[in-house]
């Protein structure tokens, strides 16, 4: 079988959760797929670092760089050209001429159920985007039930036409004990322990503006570091930030935005943390809970979406939108060693059920599916 991949989310420089995910799949999924004699076409819109994926004969990278709707047009044509047996995207869209074969992932529709966290454009489009893939593509995949749970139900999918794949997580994130490596780690983003640590892009749906108002109420003296880039829909967030660092008198910001935390720096932070705080309000998976737990550090998240799912009664647990409780469970979590002690050792084994190379092994079986 001639597999055709979308690659172009996969060079991004900065991962976040969906070009992690088609850079960890692709990466796993190369050799094995080789190994059972499959050919693969990686399409790339710009010129991938020589070392993005490891060399593997039956591989073949075909760069087709275009300025606007790469997707549409410039790739829509090459797959016309010259079709592959099947196409997959990994963390997009299916090209809208495309009616070959295909299989494509559906992280999440999380903008169906809170549609206010997202500009109205960017809205329009993922309600289209994620509908025309699990329409048109001959399976799906889906990263939780949760999210397969929502395309049965929102968008009127046959259960019989989705698979549940779960992701695996970044295999260099483990814990990181060495001090020296934990305060250079802090030192570069100018955090000061103790602190409490929450990853992923500043947006609404990371539900940040309680977690910032319950952190408030908490009295702790912890940091609480908010990791990740400035997203769409921002200024409420840091709005509420510049609030409660008015009323702070006489001693160092309580809360801190160190920006994007590059890969190599990511376990030594997770390491170092308390305690990682994950209230998100939806998350089709949520890669920050496992790589918390692989670094042996506790996770307070959410329980809502996919998280109690992923979590598996690893994590504690909170209402999103009780801003109450939330301070109440961070105020525990902070203070309370035993339970963190006990977290830790539920996240070692909880991680244990996410692999790479176990989501390549069935998204082949998916694959093999879907053209038959």
């Amino acid at each position: 079988m001639l597999i055709g991949i979308d690659a172009s989310r996969a060079v991004t420089r900065q991962r976040t959760g969906t070009e992690a995910y088609a850079y960890y799949l692709i990466q796993a999924l190369l050799p094995l797929a080789v190994s059972q004699g499959h050919r693969l076409r990686l399409y790339f819109n710009q010129p991938p670092p020589p070392d993005l994926f490891p060399e593997v004969r039956g591989v073949e990278q075909v760069i087709i760089p275009f300025p606007r709707l790469w997707t549409h047009i410039r790739l829509a044509w090459e797959l016309r050209q010259r079709p592959p047996d099947l196409f997959f995207t990994p963390a997009h869209v299916i090209p809208a001429p495309y009616r070959g074969i295909s299989v494509a992932t559906v992280h999440d529709l999380g903008f169906h159920h809170f549609p206010e966290a997202h500009p109205r454009r960017q809205l329009a489009y993922l309600r289209w985007s994620t509908r025309h893939n699990s329409r048109v593509s001959r399976r799906v995949v889906a990263d939780s039930q949760a999210t397969q749970a929502d395309l049965i139900e929102i968008d009127g999918i046959p259960a019989g036409k989705i698979d549940v794949i779960y992701p695996g997580l970044d295999p260099a994130m483990m814990p990181v004990t060495d001090p020296v490596r934990l305060a250079a780690a802090q030192g570069k983003y100018g955090i000061r322990a103790p602190y409490l640590l929450t990853v992923g892009t500043l947006q609404p749906r990371k539900n940040l503006v309680r977690l910032i108002q319950a952190y408030r109420a908490s009295g702790l003296p912890h940091q609480l570091v908010l990791a990740g880039k400035i997203g769409w829909l921002s200024q409420p967030i840091l709005d509420e930030i510049g609030r409660l660092e008015a009323v702070s008198e006489g001693y160092q910001p309580s809360i801190h935005l160190p920006g994007f935390v590059d890969d190599g720096d990511k376990g030594a932070l997770l390491s170092g943390a308390t305690a990682l705080l994950y209230p998100s309000l939806y998350e089709g998976f949520g890669f920050p809970l496992l790589e918390a737990q692989a670094c042996g550090t506790a996770v307070l998240c959410a329980d809502s979406s996919s998280l109690p799912e992923i979590a598996a009664g690893s994590a504690m647990l909170v209402d999103p939108l009780d801003t109450q409780a939330m301070t109440a469970a961070i105020q525990r979590i902070a203070a309370d060693t035993n339970l963190r002690h006990n977290l830790v050792d539920l996240g070692f084994e909880n991680v244990k059920r996410f692999s790479w190379h176990d989501a390549a092994v069935r998204l082949l079986e998916t694959f093999t599916q879907a053209i038959a």
